[in-house]
């Protein structure tokens, strides 16, 4: 039988059984699902852009450690090293900062009011516009071993001028919480990680007063979205992307929350949030609690057997915007045993990496 029709048939079992089936039958059709949508995306890959590219063989390679992903993992690393080696010479040029704080908010999407309002507040931080960006690229090199005076010779530099930059001013200011929570969570892993400046306690304090459980019925639709998906990025980034667990005590407040905002969670957000909700337990070992059957449960819900993907919320099946959503529909419904860090490149030849 064709894998799409099995799917979608032990996915009309599981709705027509209340969701009642047996844990093995849950787990069979969670495991079709994902497969039929990893095959789906897996032959579309050689024509997605290449961020999207990078963005799921990262994640796929997290969750399986297989080689067959090594290649686009190989490809970003020789983007990324490329790109930081130009930051490293630009930061030379005192005007370099403000050049490209510019660049960085004028090409900024404006398709939403959400990118709208992110937009204008980047715009009054230029240059965290930028540094939050290099941040990104100097974490990413750490996580595949790429952060060294070999591959990045001066990377001090651009380490030097992270350390320059006043972070805790944005990281904690309301206005930018409001509309930046999931990027706010990662910029200060990202500054821990890279042995910048440690403002996770500071920051988290910060999140849980500006957005109490008490405050969620006065929350709008958007609102609540950037709260969740922002308490979705404590843990995520915390596991540096997938590749090592977490403390679920640690992340008690999250995960409580969650639990007990299960109902609005599903309601009021989009199957990219509440997919990342699954996975944050999964991250804290909580694979029986039963917040991630029902979440699992609703992406079987929302999984379309003709198109072999999670359409967004409004059904639009465009694979390179869905990409974001599909992947993390795969890990949560088929959520390895253990993960894989990196993929480390440093042990591949120079030649090999970046021919």
């Amino acid at each position: 039988m064709p894998l799409r029709l099995t799917s979608w048939l032990l996915v009309a079992l599981l709705a027509l059984s209340g969701c009642a089936l047996p844990s093995r039958d849950a787990t069979l059709a969670d495991e079709a699902v994902a497969r039929s949508i990893q095959g789906r995306y897996e032959q579309a890959l050689p024509d997605l852009p290449s961020s999207k590219q990078r963005h799921y063989a990262q994640r796929l390679y997290r969750m399986t450690g297989d080689d067959r992903y090594l290649p686009l993992n190989r490809a970003y690393g020789r983007r990324l090293v490329s790109a930081l080696r130009e930051e490293i010479d630009g930061l030379a040029d005192p005007g370099h900062v403000a050049r490209r704080g510019r660049e960085a908010v004028a090409v900024y999407p404006v398709a939403s009011e959400k990118q709208r309002r992110r937009k204008r507040m980047l715009a009054e931080w230029e240059e965290i516009a930028y540094a939050k960006g290099l941040a990104f690229k100097l974490t990413q090199a750490r996580y595949h071993g790429l952060l060294n005076d070999d591959v990045l010779p001066g990377h001090r530099r651009a380490l030097d001028y992270l350390a320059s930059v006043d972070f805790r001013a944005f990281l904690l200011d309301p206005d930018v919480m409001a509309v930046y929570a999931a990027q706010v969570a990662n910029l200060v892993y990202y500054l821990e990680d890279l042995g910048v400046i440690d403002l996770r306690c500071e920051v988290t304090t910060a999140f849980r007063r500006q957005y109490p459980p008490a405050r969620d019925a006065r929350l709008s639709t958007a609102e609540y979205r950037n709260k969740i998906y922002g308490m979705t990025h404590f843990v995520i980034a915390a596991s540096d992307y997938y590749q090592q667990p977490v403390d679920a005590e640690e992340f008690d407040w999250v995960l409580d929350e969650f639990a007990a905002g299960l109902d609005r969670i599903l309601l009021d957000t989009k199957e990219d949030i509440y997919a990342e909700v699954g996975i944050s337990f999964l991250l804290a070992g909580q694979e029986e609690h039963p917040a991630v059957r029902r979440l699992r449960n609703a992406l079987l819900d929302a999984y379309d057997p003709v198109a072999r993907m999670v359409p967004s919320e409004r059904g639009g099946t465009d694979l390179a915007r869905g990409e974001h959503r599909n992947v993390l529909a795969i890990m949560l419904l088929d959520w390895p045993t253990d993960l894989h860090g990196g993929p480390m490149l440093h042990g591949i030849s120079h030649a090999e990496v970046f021919r």
